[in-house]
């Protein structure tokens, strides 16, 4: 799944392409908008909300999208050929004079009213990319929980928006945490949550991310997808597994020296 600074990104040129064009043409390709048509109403704002995508309108409509595993959004100039995926994955065309916007793959696709975007975002919790961040409340929610696992608390998108299993990996190997250390047990939350929001702001223009400060290929992270190869740090085997929620597992990866569940009964630093 997209992380979100691949979402706000995405957005940023949705944005860019949509935003103040009227659309020419609309095709919301799922049953229950199948006779949807806004061909004639101006796009006012693309914008993200942790990894949903919000398209206004100015009809006082919002078209609200969601990648998950694999959604995409194309933007292709008027006239040139569609590329993203197979004809039967396409879920909605959103056309101007200048741009195509193809959606693929879209696994959410509905319109609500955009006085009501809270029925299907208004769950999130505070957005790492957005202009409604607020460190003090996503502190006070991911600690409202000190018996839940740190690396089950940051995956949770109530507690904070954007975070997915790359920057999860990352930022606790970064802080020195194994990923199953209770909230209660984790010295400093405020600083892992603000660390996370600079590792996306600092990647949001990148289509590969790096958290070690190394863009070059096979480089650009500490531990994320690397189970079994050599901490970059110590050496030590990478470390493997999921966890999590019953059908709500997903995978970790965390050097079992830099990182110990117990750091207490580890030598050395």
């Amino acid at each position: 799944m997209p992380e979100g600074d691949t979402v706000w990104r995405s957005c940023q040129r949705l944005n860019e392409a949509l935003a103040g064009q009227q659309l020419t043409r609309c095709e919301l390709r799922v049953p229950t908008l199948a006779t949807t048509d806004l061909t004639g109403v101006t796009v006012r704002a693309v914008v993200s909300r942790g990894k949903h995508q919000l398209f206004r309108f100015d009809n006082g409509y919002t078209l609200h999208t969601h990648f998950r595993m694999e959604g995409t959004w194309r933007i292709i100039e008027r006239g040139r050929r569609w590329s993203g995926g197979q004809e039967f994955q396409i879920r909605a065309v959103l056309a101007t004079a200048r741009h195509d916007a193809v959606g693929y793959r879209l696994p959410v696709v509905e319109l609500v009213p955009t006085a009501e975007e809270h029925t299907v975002v208004g769950h999130l919790g505070p957005d790492l990319l957005g202009p409604d961040w607020d460190l003090d409340e996503a502190v006070r929610r991911v600690s409202a929980q000190p018996e839940r696992t740190i690396g089950e608390a940051l995956l949770d998108q109530r507690n904070l928006a954007g975070i997915g299993t790359l920057y999860r990996s990352e930022l606790l190997f970064l802080q020195g945490l194994h990923p199953r250390t209770p909230v209660g047990q984790v010295p400093n939350v405020r600083r892992v949550l603000q660390r996370g929001q600079l590792l996306l702001y600092a990647n949001r223009w990148r289509t590969e991310q790096s958290t070690t400060g190394d863009l070059r290929a096979g480089r650009s992270r500490y531990v994320f997808e690397r189970p079994g190869q050599p901490c970059r740090r110590c050496g030590t085997p990478v470390l493997t597994e999921e966890f999590g929620p019953r059908g709500q597992e997903r995978r970790s990866y965390w050097c079992p020296r830099c990182q110990p569940l117990f750091p207490e009964l580890v030598e050395g630093p």
